[in-house]
Order: C-alpha cells, then sequence, then structure tokens
C-alpha cells in the first residue's frame, strides 16, 4: 500500500494500521538493505509526535500523533495511550476532527486533561476522558479566550490552565466586553509606545498570558492574577517561543500554590538583556510572591520550567546565567522547599546546556537531556550535586521531550529519532539504550534507502576542533564520484544533529545523486560554551571559513566527492553565511539562501529581536563598528557573481522581507543569474505540504542544474 493511499484511509482504518505497526517494523526491517529513495511524500507522510506525557505510575504514555496531509482538510491529530512495558497494544484515544493538544494524567492515572477546540467551541478548551470507563470525552473549561496546557492538582480536583487576556481583567465578562468592543471598531490600526512589537511572525497586541484554575469537575475558571500588582508591571511576560508566548507554571505539592516563570522587564528589550524569575501565587488568588531575583529591572539570571520531587522538598528550575555574552548555557537551579532557599546549581560535563529533565521517584535523582556532538544525551546528577555525568553514551540519534515517572523508579520516556529513524516514542534504559513503544513511523522508514549519518571532525586554520556529518546518497556507489552540498545550519546557536529534519532533510535533498555535508562551526552549541560564544564578534567570517575548509576536508578524506561540483546553502543564519559566501568566495557553482540576510544594519532595525544583534557586533549599529561595516555581506556586493536561488516567507519578521528584497536589487543590479522564490502565507520556515513540495523541488532543480553545469 502506498503512502499516499494510507493518508487517504478513513480514519479507524489509519488507527488499526498504527495498532498493527509495532509487528510489522520487526518484519520490514529486513528490507531496508534494499530500499527504495526517500519521496517528498514519505517524508511529508510521517506522523509528527508531540512530547510524550507519562502517567505518575509510568505505566502509560500519551501522545498527540500528527497524521499530515497535504491537504489540510484530510489532516488529523489524535491522542493515543502506550503501555510504557510494550507488552500491550497502543490505543487511539481520539477521534475528532480537531487536533489534541497537552496531554496531561491525573494524579491516580484514570483521567487524561488534554485541550481542543471542538466543534461549538469557539477557542480551545479543556477537555477530560476517563481511561478506565471510556465514554466521550468531558469539557472542564467554556472560557471565550481559551485554554492551554492544563496540569491537575495533586489531589486531582482541579486543574490549572493558561489562557490569554486582556489587560486590567478581573473575570471572563470583562474579556467577552472588551472583544466585542474592539471587533465593533471601524478602524484597524495598532498602536505602540514600546518594544517588542512582533514575534517570529505575529504581531504583538496588549493582551497577557494569566494562570487559570478550575475544579475538574468544571464550573468558572479562576484567573490567579487578575488582582496582582505583578500583570500591572508594564514589562510583564511570559517566555517567547517560535509559536507565541507561554506562562510556565506548576502546582506547589500541597496544592495551596502555584509557581511560575514570569517576566517584568520585557519592555526594556530594545537596549537590555531580559530575564524571567519564580513567583509563587495563592492557588485562590492575590498577590504574587517573587522567588528569585533581586526585584529590579536589571538583568539577571533567568528561572524557568519549575518541577517539584515526588516528596515535596526540593524545587527543580532551568537557569540560564546573564552575562556579557549572548549565548549562555541553561543549567538546574535546586531549592529547598518550603523555604525555597537556594541549593547547589547541577551544571553539565564541558559546559553543555540542558535541554529537558524530570525527578525521579525517589526524590533524589534527576534525569536531564542534552546536546553533545550532533546528539541529545542522557545526563543523571543528585539532588546537591554540582555537576552531573552522563548516564551512558551514544552514537546515533536524540533524545527530546524527556519525561520521568514521579511514583515509578526509573521509568523515563521521551522522543527518538535519527537521520535514518523518524520519531518515535521510547522507554529509555537508564544504563543504556532504549526500547520503542511506539510504531507509528518505523514499518514506512524501514522501506527506504537512509544511510546513517557519518561523523568526522578536523581541527580547523585557527585550531578548533570542528565536528561534522556526512550523509550519502541513495543507492551509494562508492565508485562513482558526486557532487557536494554544503548545507549551513541556522541559529546560529543550535547544531547539526544526526536526527529527522523535516524542513531541511538530509537525505531528500542528497536523493540518489549528491553528497551533503553538514559542518558545526564555531557558535554551534552541543560542543561547550567557548565554543558557542566564539561567534560573538566575528558572526560571519570565522564561521565561514571552517564550513570552507570542512569541504575541502570532506573532498581530502571521501574519493567518492567529486570536488569540482561543490554548491552551498542553509536557511536563516545558514542563510547569513550563504550571502556572506556570495561576497567571499568563488568556489561554490551555485548558492541556496532561505531567509538570509544581506545587510546587517536593516536586519538589526527591522527585526523582532535586535539588543542580541548589537551585543554580537560590539556596540550599537549607528557607531558602525568593525563588525557593522567588515561583516556586512552587502558591502561585499563588488565581489557577487555566484548563481543564487532566493528563497523567504513573506510573513517571516525574524528575518524580515526587506532583507531578501535588498539582495535581490544587488543581485539583479550585478547581472548574477538566480531565482527568487516567495512564499506569501508562510513565515521563517515553510510549514505547509504544497509550498514544502515546492520548496524541495526548486532547491533540487536549482542544484541539479549547476552541479550538471561543464565546469568553467
Amino acid at each position: 500500500m502506498s503512502l499516499l493511499r494510507r493518508l487517504a484511509l478513513p480514519r479507524a482504518t489509519r488507527a488499526t494500521t498504527a495498532l498493527l505497526a509495532l509487528a510489522a517494523a520487526a518484519a520490514s526491517t529486513v528490507a531496508a538493505a534494499a530500499g527504495r529513495p526517500i519521496t517528498h511524500e514519505d517524508l511529508w507522510g510521517f506522523a509528527r509526535l508531540s512530547p510524550p506525557a507519562l502517567s505518575h505510575d509510568g505505566r502509560y504514555a500519551a501522545v498527540v500523533a500528527t497524521q499530515p496531509a497535504y491537504d489540510p482538510a484530510q489532516q488529523s491529530a489524535d491522542l493515543w495511550l502506550l503501555p510504557t512495558d510494550g507488552k500491550g497494544q497502543p490505543r487511539q484515544l481520539t477521534f475528532s476532527k480537531a487536533a489534541e493538544a497537552s496531554p496531561v494524567f491525573s494524579p491516580d492515572g484514570s483521567q487524561l486533561a488534554y485541550t481542543v477546540q471542538r466543534e461549538g467551541d469557539t477557542a480551545p478548551q479543556v477537555y477530560v476522558i476517563d481511561l478506565a470507563q471510556g465514554g466521550e470525552p468531558r469539557r472542564v473549561t467554556s472560557i471565550s479566550t481559551g485554554a492551554r496546557t492544563p496540569q491537575f492538582s495533586p489531589d486531582g480536583s482541579r486543574i490549572l490552565f493558561i489562557s490569554t487576556v486582556f489587560p486590567g481583567t478581573m473575570n471572563d465578562a470583562d474579556n467577552v466586553r472588551i472583544a466585542a468592543e474592539r471587533k465593533a471598531r471601524k478602524d484597524n490600526v495598532r498602536i505602540y509606545t514600546g518594544f517588542p512589537i512582533r514575534n517570529w511572525d505575529r504581531w504583538l497586541d496588549d493582551r497577557q498570558q494569566r494562570i487559570f484554575v478550575v475544579p475538574t469537575s468544571g464550573g468558572e475558571a479562576k484567573d490567579l492574577l487578575a488582582a496582582s500588582a505583578l500583570v500591572k508591571e508594564p514589562g510583564f511576560g511570559g517566555r517567547f517561543t517560535e509559536t507565541g508566548e507561554e506562562i510556565d507554571a506548576t502546582w506547589t505539592p500541597d496544592g495551596q500554590s502555584v509557581v511560575f516563570a514570569a517576566t517584568v522587564n520585557r519592555h526594556r528589550a530594545a537596549f537590555a538583556n531580559t530575564h524571567t524569575d519564580l513567583y509563587r501565587v495563592p492557588a485562590t488568588g492575590g498577590e504574587a510572591e517573587r522567588l528569585t531575583g533581586n526585584g529590579t529591572l536589571e538583568a539577571q539570571d533567568s528561572h524557568g520550567r519549575p518541577q517539584f520531587s515526588a516528596d515535596g522538598k526540593t524545587l527543580v528550575a532551568q537557569l540560564t546565567p546573564r552575562g556579557a555574552k549572548v549565548y549562555q548555557p541553561t543549567h538546574l537551579a535546586t531549592f529547598s522547599w518550603p523555604a525555597a532557599k537556594a541549593g547547589p546549581t547541577i551544571t553539565l560535563p564541558g559546559d553543555l546546556a540542558v535541554s529537558s529533565f524530570g525527578i525521579d521517584a525517589d526524590s533524589r535523582t534527576v534525569w536531564m537531556t542534552a546536546e553533545e556532538a550532533g546528539h541529545e544525551k542522557l545526563f543523571t546528577a543528585r539532588i546537591g550535586d554540582t555537576q552531573a555525568r552522563r548516564a551512558f553514551e551514544m552514537d546515533r540519534g536524540v533524545y527530546t521531550g524527556l519525561q520521568v515517572a514521579d511514583a515509578a523508579r526509573g521509568v523515563l520516556v521521551a522522543n527518538f529519532d535519527s537521520a535514518v529513524n523518524p520519531p518515535e516514542v521510547v522507554r529509555i534504559n537508564s544504563r543504556g539504550g532504549h526500547r520503542a513503544i511506539s510504531a507509528f513511523n518505523s514499518a514506512q522508514a524501514a522501506t527506504l534507502d537512509l544511510a546513517p549519518a557519518e561523523t568526522f571532525w578536523f581541527e580547523s586554520e585557527r585550531g578548533a576542533r570542528i565536528h561534522n556529518l556526512l550523509v550519502k546518497p541513495a543507492g551509494f556507489d562508492p565508485a562513482k564520484k558526486y557532487p557536494l552540498f554544503v548545507l549551513i545550519h541556522g541559529g546560529p546557536h543550535i547544531m547539526w544533529r544526526d536526527s529527522f529534519f523535516t524542513r531541511w532533510n538530509y537525505h531528500l535533498i542528497a536523493g540518489t545523486e549528491r553528497v551533503v555535508l553538514l559542518t558545526n562551526y564555531t557558535g554551534s552549541t552541543g560542543f561547550g560554551t567557548a565554543f558557542a560564544q566564539g561567534i560573538q564578534g566575528d558572526p560571519f567570517e570565522g564561521p565561514a571559513n571552517e564550513i570552507n575548509q570542512a569541504a575541502d576536508v570532506a573532498i581530502e578524506r571521501f574519493g567518492f566527492i567529486d570536488g569540482s561540483r561543490q554548491c552551498a546553502g542553509g536557511a536563516s543564519y545558514g542563510g547569513h553565511l550563504s550571502n556572506w559566501l556570495q561576497g567571499t568566495t568563488t568556489r561554490y557553482r551555485c548558492l541556496v539562501s532561505h531567509a538570509g540576510l544581506v545587510n546587517s544594519e536593516a536586519q538589526w532595525g527591522t527585526s523582532d529581536v535586535i539588543f542580541g544583534r548589537e551585543q554580537n557586533a560590539g556596540g550599537p549599529v549607528w557607531e558602525r563598528g568593525g563588525v557593522w561595516v567588515s561583516q556586512n555581506p552587502m558591502l561585499k556586493a563588488a565581489s557577487f557573481q555566484t548563481p543564487v536561488l532566493v528563497t523567504i516567507g513573506e510573513q517571516d519578521f525574524r528575518v524580515p522581507l526587506n532583507n531578501t528584497l535588498e539582495y535581490w536589487s544587488l543581485l539583479q543590479r550585478r547581472g548574477i543569474e538566480s531565482r527568487l522564490v516567495v512564499f506569501p502565507d508562510e513565515n521563517h520556515w515553510i510549514l505547509k505540504g504544497e509550498n514544502s513540495r515546492t520548496f524541495y523541488r526548486e532547491l533540487d532543480q536549482w542544484l541539479d542544474r549547476w552541479e550538471s553545469a561543464p565546469a568553467n
């Protein structure tokens, strides 16, 4: 059965197919050796999985599995229940047309809460499903502003959730009234008096994040912060994410309060660093008590994502120091409870950064994941330790969304994927390895020819040890000579990982006719703080030299690479670096630039974030210090001559359209062969199925054209 036919099946049939997938996966692995090349239909059809939720006793995990489709009307996202012992069958819990999100178990494991906007709802609401009795899910909230990220109280009698409300409101009636007043306005105007005004792909307004509590049986939700002075602070807000804004909150062990993270100095973001502190507010509402920081607006360490140990004696939260460097690694802060007295901070070996964490049922062991050299690995520490240790080594893949049972020792679940393994939910053996407890994608993946990403290192000309991944094409023949595509990651404070990437899938780009090189240049995470901070003050030149040297090393070491046929490109910071290469080298036959800046000064003035760019350049833009001038790609335009594919999402506010238009104008003025592809309904990423298919087609055709062109 083809993937497209499978996606067209009725939902109940797809559910049955997924239930059988665990058994099918084992049988299908034999086919992998003789697999076929991956297609965009394969890539787009793989299920996307939410981070798993774990029951307190560790017996079950819940996950939202999205089955994508090119036609959004055919896409589904449903809740699944997965036995963590691997002995039972996965169970599909929901079959509605709407997409469920944020599942969470009740303390006794008998209920599952989640959010969804079902038919008749004007906004997402909290629903609860009875796992023991079954039946129709029960709606718990009816709030006009919608509900997100529910959490049961320790006794299961109440649920907290987050909602976005209008400032000054005391109840939902206030929000309904203000929403109606604004809808009745005849004008359509945005007015601002401060920064920030945009985030990723949306304009900001004056609405705020608030914490609500509602009885599990349903009823009126209580806004815990409505009467607090905190929400009247001009810089009050939550944590900005790629999809919006969020407040991290959790119940205290006695269920009498809620601990959450918020900022009060976001309004200073144009000229200073901002931070979040931890606060405690009574579960009945009232004034919020600050638990961290000194109460000033000056930049301080940030705290977030609080969690309590099962015995209620320790609070653990992520801690990101604040300093002169833009990049700072995330550690774990510990506090005694209920005194909220700071204890030892847990750091990672090599000064790595914590990605996710959980506290074991013994209330003493902390498990965490962190990026390291192309992987996201498992680490562990004891409360009171100052440094964690690796739980075990791993040579493939990444663990994300770690969850730890707080009523059963040693039960850890996470999502796992690698360059050759689309995501699945796994149970991790704390002594090494894991066992899959889902099989949404494994059977289909086993039919494909996906070569594992290979690792190599070299020492750069300035003495840095540089990590690289190399991906071979399907049907690889060591006797052939293949062109090289140098793919440059964004960020810059991320890294190329041994992971299954949808937006820039290594194997789909490699196809059957090219080798893909992925270099973790200076500025990448996963190699320690100093390495990540090394890009500050040298945004393009140093990293670009390392990228070029990586290509030289790969050509020298791997005889199947044809060094006369090289192209390079990337997105976001990878697009910035591609545009820098445009003005500084002629080694590449062609370039690809998605969401790349060409004018650093214009990028500073129009992006949704600006102060970090000023810090990276060593001073404000109007001073036109060394980096603003010496490493601005636009000022290299006299040397532009490489053919380039330029792509952009029109709704991108991180690297706004103006930079792409400036680049396009320079290319046209210089008479350089180029192709501009604008996606009017996309943001910083290409997220819609048909647009993604077009993007990959444009990329492949562009590379094919110049890789096959006669040498100059």
